[in-house]
């Protein structure tokens, strides 16, 4: 077959797949039906022919340019799994069934067309490297997106995991809860610090009530977070220091005396409160 003939073929194989798009997707839909809504179905849909629409045209057209193509669709369908709340799964399953489906296509017309063996099978490797080309752009725009939701996630948790509460004009709480490691204590310099200037706060009382173990690098961490503030203007308060912490402080040699410390954050309060009445 000549390269003329064979381009003219391979353009009606292509014309063959279009022909059917609507179909193929609308098969593929009512398939799958009952298994999503109504707006995630119609939205598929819309992908499903996106994605026939390159598998057929990777057969006439460059494979750079399907690639390009296939690079968009990635990122589409990502979008479109995260808004919906759909599984990466999902997205894998429908490039495998239309590698399928469209690969009986290809094999039946290049049959109809008495395609020689080397013809058929330069082009279903270059079909199959496309699918390969979707599925792997498919898994990197998924990977990449879960990973940026992650940082979201985790600076909403960090945000969440040391609060600055607000009590007076010129006093902010800090209640900490769980295990308190290095990483976090720098995390509470930073909040205690940009808080402490943005609220314009006097007092900053950082409560360890609910904090079970504190090692020597942690309290070193919390000690440099006191100075910090101090050196802003912002006196600090510790309490809720319990038994077995305190006990743990003074075994690792951890002086106190210029810290002002209070068993309760009521009694933190009280004490700033009434030496506050008596600058006045």
């Amino acid at each position: 077959m000549n390269l003329i003939n064979l381009d003219k073929q391979l353009q009606r194989i292509t014309d063959t797949i279009l022909s059917n798009k609507e179909d193929l997707a609308l098969e593929r839909k009512n398939d799958n039906s009952g298994t999503y809504t109504v707006k995630a179905n119609e939205a598929l849909k819309k992908w499903r022919e996106n994605l026939i629409e390159i598998y057929a045209n990777s057969i006439f057209k460059d494979k750079q340019n399907t690639f390009e193509q296939l690079k968009k669709w990635g990122d589409n369908v990502v979008h479109l799994l995260v808004d919906m709340q759909l599984p990466l799964d999902l997205a894998i399953e429908e490039v495998r069934y239309y590698r399928k489906t469209i690969g009986v296509i290809i094999k039946d017309e290049c049959i109809a067309y008495q395609f020689d063996l080397n013809s058929f099978f330069e082009i279903i490797s270059r079909f199959d490297s496309v699918v390969d080309q979707a599925i792997h752009w498919l898994s990197l725009s998924y990977a990449r997106s879960h990973a940026a939701s992650l940082i979201v996630a985790e600076k909403a948790v960090y945000e969440l995991s040391i609060p600055l509460v607000r009590v007076t004009e010129e006093i902010g709480v800090l209640p900490l809860v769980g295990d308190l490691d290095t990483r976090r204590a720098q995390q509470l310099m930073e909040r205690a610090l940009s808080l402490g200037m943005e609220y314009n706060l006097k007092v900053i009382i950082i409560d360890l009530s609910g904090v079970p173990i504190i090692d020597t690098m942690v309290a070193d961490q919390i000690f440099k977070v006191i100075a910090s503030l101090k050196l802003i203007g912002i006196s600090a308060r510790l309490t809720g220091i319990r038994p077995e912490i305190a006990q743990t402080m003074v075994n690792l040699g951890i002086d106190f005396k210029d810290i002002h410390t209070f068993s309760s954050l009521h009694l933190a309060v009280k004490n700033i409160i009434t030496i506050q009445k008596e600058e006045i």
